[in-house]
């Protein structure tokens, strides 16, 4: 991988990169211990409105680096982060835009799975990582809607975390195949009273979920309120399954 940028902030080593992707480049950042090659890879699918660096994104991988000494990887959606440097700025506009795409490009979601194709071989065949690095990917909202069809067709996943969605949508059909497909463990955040993604058809998702390893967590509050002890158990739950 060729670096555009680094930064090392106390053995947290942050760089930025990009790859060619199915649609033009594909903005990454990465962030890895500073002195020791990363066993592990965490793959974070960031949420709709946001982008790779959203403040829970840098918090968590800071987190995964200094407590697990991952590699943690996070690439701009679609729509999103330096990917609409042509589509304007505003703070709502890149979630309008998304909804928009998830409506009417029917191949947006193979777009992204191979952008993350792409990301991970460049990942594993780079100097950050061991050959054999095992791999877990942890994406939310717009990170499971885009997610989920990837880890459902990557060998190379071990553990994912999920959630924040439901059996919904523009690709509801595509989706729920997608979660019977599943075969790794798999743990489920879900928001009790989140306003756009229901309990109930966030039950039905995590019930097609087809993994016989799969834990379910609730938690009161709205779609974007996850506490962080969530964060907390769903790192907990990825390396004991990447351990």
């Amino acid at each position: 991988m060729n670096f555009t940028s680094h930064r090392d902030a106390n053995g947290v080593l942050e760089r930025e990169s990009e790859l060619l992707g199915s649609r033009g480049p594909i903005p990454v950042v990465v962030w890895s211990p500073s002195e020791r090659i990363a066993e592990h890879v965490v793959l974070v699918g960031h949420g709709a409105a946001g982008d790779k660096r959203e403040d829970y994104v840098v918090a968590f991988a800071d987190y995964l680096v200094r407590r697990h000494s991952a590699a943690v990887v996070s690439i701009d959606g679609p729509v999103h982060g330096r990917r609409r440097e042509y589509l304007g700025l505003g703070s709502s506009q890149p979630f309008l835009d998304f909804v928009a795409a998830w409506s009417s490009d029917d191949a947006m979601t193979d777009d992204m799975i191979s952008d993350w194709t792409t990301t991970l071989d460049a990942v594993l065949q780079s100097d950050m990582t061991v050959p054999y690095a095992k791999v877990a990917y942890w994406g939310l909202s717009m990170g499971t809607i885009l997610g989920l069809p990837f880890v459902a067709q990557e060998p190379r996943i071990a553990a994912c975390v999920l959630g924040l969605m439901g059996a919904t949508g523009p690709t509801h059909d595509r989706i729920t195949r997608d979660a019977r497909r599943l075969r790794i463990p798999t743990m489920f955040l879900m928001q009790w009273h989140d306003q756009f993604f229901p309990r109930e058809v966030a039950l039905t998702l995590f019930d097609e979920l087809g993994s016989d390893i799969k834990t379910l967590v609730a938690n009161p509050g709205v779609h974007g309120g996850v506490p962080p002890r969530a964060f907390d158990a769903s790192a907990r739950f990825l390396f004991e399954h990447l351990a």
